[in-house]
């Protein structure tokens, strides 16, 4: 072999390195429900010391996570609110779910200490409707006796973004008192009656609760616990007062078809189990089925499979339960569904 010759071998062997290393290590961008977005970016942390891959996750909303993975403006995206196999094949999506937790009301009220105020899901729904307007109604002081209530205003928090935890919430809500859903709606972007204030993201809600005595809001358990918030005890599908806990939602698991016929869509919401939490749900993560570039799907593929098969671990102590072990196994496969179009084989498992 010439030296010219040796020379441009070398040099495409050095390019054909820097290439297949650049993209090992090229960043993941994701983006979508706030719900979970404190375990992603534990998740991530973990991620980049292990294979040197940094992982950016933004919590900017269910709704703006299916949007962004639909237009391809990130790897990925978080949504609380699954989408059909219909909606699935018509973006041409993978729909895998991560984890479990729970929505917890949580109040700013002077003088009431965590876990001390107990609301039933239908006083709940007619709070949220603006329909119990004051703290001292007859049908919240009914349920909480000797627990001395102001007879301040009730300020409401909402979530002002398309938000999968305003989803969640507002079913558990439809279902406690059925007017709800004819009245406000169920959905990410319901028509809350009278003057609400609005908050984007977990992050905003916490914000705008601690801000004002005398409010309601809704937020991920996670939240709850990581700034001291006063959460509220719901009365169970089991007609037990329950807190949240991770030991709850996992009840709730084990008592929905998530767990008995392996359905990573099926509710898990106001389950009948004895120390169920009422408003438990699972939060999902979208890809691409059919990426143009494999090398480009490659680094999203292979954190999110490891986030998937490490999800006891990694999720033990984050205020979330992981997925049943027999619905692990048989979603993994999920994974092998993507096909790159340049014919790049996906080797998401070795890293």
């Amino acid at each position: 072999m010439t030296g010219n010759k040796w020379g441009r071998t070398l040099a495409m062997s050095v390019a054909a390195w820097f290439a297949v290393t650049s993209a090992a290590h090229a960043a993941v961008d994701g983006a979508g429900a706030s719900f979970p977005s404190k375990v992603y970016q534990k998740w991530a942390e973990t991620f980049e010391k292990r294979t040197g891959v940094p992982v950016r996750y933004k919590p900017t909303g269910s709704g703006d996570g299916v949007k962004q993975i639909t237009a391809r403006a990130v790897q990925f995206g978080g949504s609380d609110s699954p989408l059909t196999a219909d909606e699935l094949q018509k973006r041409k999506l993978v729909q895998v779910p991560m984890l479990v937790g729970g929505i917890v009301p949580v109040v700013n009220l002077p003088g009431v200490a965590n876990q001390r105020l107990q609301l039933t899901g239908e006083v709940l729904a007619a709070i949220m409707a603006g329909q119990v307007t004051q703290w001292n109604d007859p049908r919240i002081t009914s349920l909480n006796a000797g627990l001395t209530l102001p007879s301040t205003a009730i300020k409401r928090v909402v979530r002002g973004d398309k938000s999968g935890t305003t989803d969640g919430f507002t079913r558990y809500l439809a279902k406690a008192m059925p007017s709800f859903e004819r009245d406000v709606g169920v959905g990410q972007s319901p028509n809350w009656p009278g003057t609400v204030d609005k908050a984007d993201g977990n992050d905003g809600m916490v914000k705008a609760l601690k801000a004002a005595p005398g409010t309601i809001a809704y937020v991920s358990y996670d939240r709850a616990e990581r700034d001291n918030l006063v959460t509220v005890k719901l009365r169970n599908a089991a007609g037990n007062w329950v807190a949240a806990s991770e030991a709850g939602f996992r009840a709730a698991i084990q008592e929905s078809d998530v767990a008995r016929k392996g359905d990573d869509v099926a509710s898990i919401m106001d389950r009948p189990g004895v120390t169920a939490w009422p408003i438990t749900m699972t939060s999902f993560v979208l890809f691409d089925a059919s990426p143009a570039k494999g090398d480009d799907a490659l680094p999203a593929l292979r954190f999110l499979y490891w986030c998937f098969m490490h999800g006891d671990d990694l999720t033990r102590g984050t205020g979330f339960a992981p997925l049943p072990v027999i619905l692990q196994a048989r979603l993994a496969a999920r994974f092998a569904v993507v096909k790159a179009q340049d014919g790049k084989v996906l080797d998401y498992v070795s890293k």
